[in-house]
């Protein structure tokens, strides 16, 4: 099963204050971990929201807001993809995660829909499509 861990922002993560030496040596230990494990599928840190944009859908209509957004709690500064067996295994992984923030945080993890998850709506076509868009965006990671 594929998963999304999603490491929540903090106060300081929108401020854009960059973490210790200390914590990107431990991160990117564990990230060497997750990669020789065979888990790793991608991941990355993402900029505070004063510099991201939202596009609200509306019928027909698109509506772009600027950052930041409120709700800290509810935004997102990182993440990663993994491919574990269960969610078990995903969240003892994460047990043994460094603290992403310099404060108490959480971190979600979350399955990712897979093409058998869609039952009878995902046809052979659609089936097909999305191996052709998945094998076009590994081409692109270059």
């Amino acid at each position: 099963m594929k998963v999304m861990v999603i490491v929540k922002a903090s106060k300081a993560s929108e401020a854009n204050e960059m973490p210790s030496q200390q914590l990107l040596t431990e991160m990117g230990n564990y990230n060497e971990e997750l990669a020789k494990s065979g888990i790793l599928l991608a991941g990355d840190g993402l900029h505070p929201t004063n510099k991201g944009k939202r596009v609200r859908f509306s019928a027909k209509d698109r509506i772009v807001i600027d950052g930041p957004f409120p709700e800290t709690k509810e935004l997102i500064a990182g993440y990663w993809l993994w491919k574990v067996k269960d969610m078990d295994e995903a969240v003892a992984w994460l047990k043994r995660c460094p603290n992403p923030h310099e404060e108490d945080c959480e971190v979600e993890i979350r399955p990712v829909y897979e093409a058998d998850d869609f039952g009878a709506a995902m046809t052979p076509d659609l089936k097909a499509q999305e191996e052709r868009v998945i094998e076009e965006a590994q081409r692109n990671k270059g």
